[in-house]
């Protein structure tokens, strides 16, 4: 039997549905939020408190920041090696099983030489002793393991640290109100709990049906890309009996949870903003579904930088930024929409109002706030 085929708008629709950015949800909390997602890219500490507002009807910043102090999510390095927010249970069932990647991308990297005489399990023991005392900065860690290993390059020991063993980022780092430099624990110790120890496969099975509710249909490529592990076909094939197939119209095998929404691919979608560093836009092989090849270099800069975005019938058609000068009774807060296509005036109003929503939740003491919406870019 033939797979159905399902065309660019199609899965653009059942992304946006099941990303809550087709229909924001007025009843699901911001860690219910987190969990369905699979966690949030959080390499810009503030970008999941955007990416949550523009899901969920009534977010308060507020909430993730009780979620953070609470120990109830918190920020690790995780899927494609990456810092993600993710709830508790998550950074203990997610991180043993992308260690594997982790470990490639300590081969990857110009310091696995500088550590190479240095044993992984003795770094990773001196390490846990030291902030099993206390959480630590990077400078810290440089101090601390450099005198313990004086011949080494302290960078990169803190860097096979980070890569080797599980830590977090503790706060102040990521919540809203106040800032401050990353300070790590082991997510043991911050969590006071051990990391999951059931069975490997089964839990990566139970994860790639996550992926697929919250970003499916999708390739083995497009769940591969997402978490940056690899051989996962045989683990897909493994779930194939219970799970829906299609193809794309380039013939691709595309994989699904049963029962998981179609919306029709002519379902209308207003103009929305979407958070930079989103995972909507970084968790497929195939971004077509979302964003023109043709923005790309526009919206994913150098560094790894990924810009917000405004979506027109949904799909990326411009990005946005805020910039904020002055303090006190002076400071101001300015949401700039630079877009690459023409907008209706239907986008126009939606955004203006999306925007000046987003600055009245985001700088509540700025005294003046506004949103310029600029013409279409060349």
């Amino acid at each position: 039997m033939t797979n159905p085929v399902l065309g660019p708008r199609a899965l653009n629709r059942a992304l946006l549905e099941r990303q809550l950015l087709l229909n924001p949800s007025a009843s699901r909390s911001a860690l219910e939020t987190i969990e369905w997602l699979v966690g949030m890219q959080s390499q810009a500490p503030g970008a999941p408190y955007l990416g949550l507002w523009t899901r969920l009807d009534g977010f308060s910043f507020g909430e993730l920041e009780t979620l953070m102090t609470e120990r109830q999510v918190t920020r690790m390095v995780l899927m494609r090696g990456t810092v993600h927010l993710v709830s508790a249970a998550d950074a203990l069932l997610l991180r043993p099983l992308v260690q594997p990647m982790l470990d490639r991308t300590f081969r990857q990297n110009a310091f696995a030489r500088a550590v190479s005489g240095v044993e992984r399990d003795e770094l990773v023991a001196v390490g846990r002793e030291l902030l099993g005392r206390a959480a630590l900065g990077p400078a810290e860690l440089r101090r601390e393991l450099g005198t313990r290993w004086p011949e080494v390059d302290p960078g990169a020991l803190v860097n096979a640290l980070r890569l080797w063993a599980p830590l977090v980022q503790v706060p102040p780092r990521g919540l809203w109100s106040r800032g401050g430099g990353p300070r790590y624990a082991t997510v043991e110790d911050w969590l006071g709990r051990p990391m999951e120890s059931g069975s490997p496969a089964a839990a990566l099975e139970a994860v790639v049906l996550r992926y697929l509710a919250a970003f499916g249909p999708a390739t083995v490529a497009d769940v591969q890309k997402w978490c940056g592990l690899t051989g996962l076909r045989e683990v897909v094939d493994r779930l194939r009996p219970g799970l829906r197939t299609f193809r794309d119209e380039g013939g691709r095998e595309l994989y699904d949870v049963p029962g998981a929404p179609l919306p029709d691919p002519a379902t209308p979608v207003p103009a929305r903003l979407v958070a930079d560093f989103d995972n909507l836009l970084l968790s497929h092989a195939d971004r077509a579904r979302v964003l023109d090849d043709a923005y790309r270099t526009r919206v994913m800069g150098v560094n790894g930088v990924v810009r917000g975005t405004i979506l027109v019938d949904g799909f990326v058609g411009g990005i946005w930024g805020i910039e904020r000068t002055g303090k006190g009774d002076r400071a101001s807060a300015t949401l700039t929409v630079s877009p690459f296509v023409p907008l209706s005036a239907d986008d126009g109003e939606a955004l203006e109002a999306q925007g000046a929503r987003l600055l009245t939740a985001s700088d509540p003491s700025a005294a003046v706030r506004a949103v310029r919406i600029g013409p279409p870019a060349p």
